[in-house]
């Protein structure tokens, strides 16, 4: 019988379990769970930009998913499962007890959002955030410099200290905190302790100050500076890294009796879904993989001796082996991508949700399939008509920043905004302006990665929109100047786990080895329209005018 890897995909609203062939790369299963609680929107507040996500939606989802792709995949699959890997969202941490368990599963906290993990696109750490940036640029040693020289509120110490202000009950029962990538080999494993699970050196390096220039973390005099609260906290936490193509361990008894798997199945070190998405999608040197969902993450690798001492200002951080052990890996993104054209979409359902649904002209039944009928393709329609609309002709130019700004240089405060509205400005003018303004943000990653001196040679796309929306890579690639190459796999995060399982179970020496055997090759490739380039250039101009009108001049 031929190997399998199972990769356990971690997103924002869903987790998947996806078993793949090691030898061939086929993808034979794949089960996803959408988390109960968050889909209810339990422990959010949304206005206030607070997302909060229950660890059991996490262990349910863990299980369910596992078990059933066990079920769908043929006969013999479980026996020949050698290795799991996990992704997950982040930075996504949790305060833990003693024991590791996050606090929302012990007495007292079970209801408490501060107990539970605080989802990477949680801003309510923004006063923290700021705080942090003032104090290392006035230290002697500056432990953003290797985060691109701005700490964001998405990022893991500016979301403890905030909890841990606001609450004084976690304060007292947090013994450690713990990334959800992390979090989860743990629980695999049965090794939970803080200080001897092994820490993701995506986590840490991209989100937590971790460097080796520095020892590890930030300075117990740092720290303290920072908030006295903080004091003693530094030596509950971690000193050591792992990257993602190393062994936490096995399968716990435990859990291979729950799985219906052996217990030599290795579990691999966590990492980010979109470091490991770039993976699956074959990521390869001084090429740009943009994961597009819901947000983006831009990711590049290059040989550590060509950037040498190079200092990338305003992306979210550059880390020796992440995305790719061996490489020096650099990350940027944006706050909202996918995220900005939903919420057009609920501000256009606004109507039938609150109008059409209480009508009484109308049978219930008829009345829940012409809801869902017009919100399910209210997106699809704005693409179409969007697309007729010639470049610059509504004079409508929008800013991207309606969940803040991730990069270049990180301001979450920062607010989305659109101009050049008149009597004649329709949904798909409006529409075509806020997916122009996702390119023009995509656009300010790559130029910012260039002036500072990384080269990109390429673009390859994954994610949803990536697959789905025509409309928006065609701009992207129009608004970039670049050709964008597309994934086939449909859950090239999951694939990238995969390889990454297969790797740490010594199947395969290292990621390139599994990334030439298991890859899914490329279903598409997008290319800029010259006539469209040069209109694009000059929009924009515009587009940063108007950034910079919000960003200094309006506050």
């Amino acid at each position: 019988m031929a190997k399998y890897t199972i990769g356990l995909d971690y997103g924002s609203d869903s987790v998947r379990s996806l078993i793949v062939n090691v030898e061939t790369g086929e993808e034979v299963a794949s089960v996803v769970f959408e988390y109960p609680r968050w889909k209810k929107g339990e422990y959010c507040d949304a206005p206030n930009n607070q997302f909060r996500q229950h660890p059991k939606d996490y262990l349910e989802g863990l299980e369910y998913t596992i078990v059933e792709a066990l079920k769908q995949a043929p006969e013999g699959v479980a026996e020949n499962v050698v290795g799991i890997s996990v992704d997950t969202t982040g930075s996504t941490p949790v305060a833990v007890d003693e024991k590791g368990t996050p606090l929302a599963l012990t007495p007292g906290f079970e209801e408490n959002p501060n107990a539970m993990f605080v989802l990477w696109k949680d801003h309510t750490a923004v006063k923290e955030a700021a705080e942090i940036n003032e104090l290392a640029k006035k230290s002697d040693i500056d432990f953003t410099k290797y985060e691109g020289g701005i700490y964001s509120s998405e990022w893991f110490w500016a979301k403890l200290l905030h909890v841990t202000r606001e609450d004084a009950g976690v304060y007292r029962a947090a013994y450690s905190w713990v990334e959800h990538c992390d979090w989860i080999p743990a629980v695999l494993t049965g090794n939970t302790n803080p200080k001897t699970l092994k820490r993701s050196r995506c986590a840490a390096g991209h989100k937590a100050m971790w460097h080796e220039a520095f020892g590890g973390l930030p300075s117990e005099e740092f720290l303290t500076q920072l908030d006295p609260m903080l004091s003693g906290l530094k030596d509950r936490l971690f000193k050591e890294t792992y990257t993602c193509d190393v062994s936490a361990g096995t399968l716990s008894e435990e859990w291979a009796k729950k799985l219906g798997l052996s217990t030599n199945v290795v579990i691999g070190v966590g990492a980010f879904d979109a470091h490991l998405g770039a993976v699956g999608a074959q990521i390869e040197p001084y090429h740009l993989s943009k994961v597009m969902g819901t947000s983006t993450c831009d990711m590049l690798i290059a040989p550590l001796e060509e950037v040498g001492d190079k200092l990338v200002s305003g992306i979210c951080g550059q880390v020796d082996g992440s995305i790719v052990p061996g490489m020096l890996g650099l990350e940027a993104g944006q706050s909202a991508f996918g995220d900005i054209y939903a919420w057009f979409r609920r501000l256009l359902e606004w109507p039938i949700q609150n109008i059409l649904a209480d009508s009484d002209l109308i049978d219930e039944a008829t009345k829940k399939k012409l809801i869902d009928e017009t919100s399910g393709k209210i997106i699809a329609k704005l693409s179409q008509e969007a697309e007729k609309i010639p470049i610059a002709e509504s004079g409508i130019v929008a800013l991207d920043w309606m969940n803040g700004r991730r990069t270049p240089d990180a301001n979450q405060a920062l607010k989305g905004a659109i101009i050049g509205l008149n009597l004649g400005s329709d949904a798909p003018r409006i529409f075509r302006a806020l997916v122009e303004a996702t390119a023009f943000g995509s656009k300010a990653i790559n130029d910012r990665f260039i002036s500072e001196g990384i080269r990109i040679d390429g673009v390859i796309a994954l994610g949803g929109v990536a697959k789905k929306s025509k409309l928006v890579m065609q701009i992207v690639a129009d608004v970039l100047d670049m050709p964008i190459k597309v994934a086939r796999s449909e859950q090239a995060c999951a694939l990238g786990t995969a390889m990454a399982a297969a790797v740490v179970a010594g199947v395969y020496e290292n990621l390139g080895e599994a990334q030439a055997k298991m890859g899914g090759g490329f279903e598409m490739e997008y290319h800029p329209i010259p006539e469209n380039v040069e209109k694009y250039k000059a929009l924009y101009e515009k587009y940063n005018k108007l950034g910079k009108f919000i960003e200094f001049d309006l506050n």
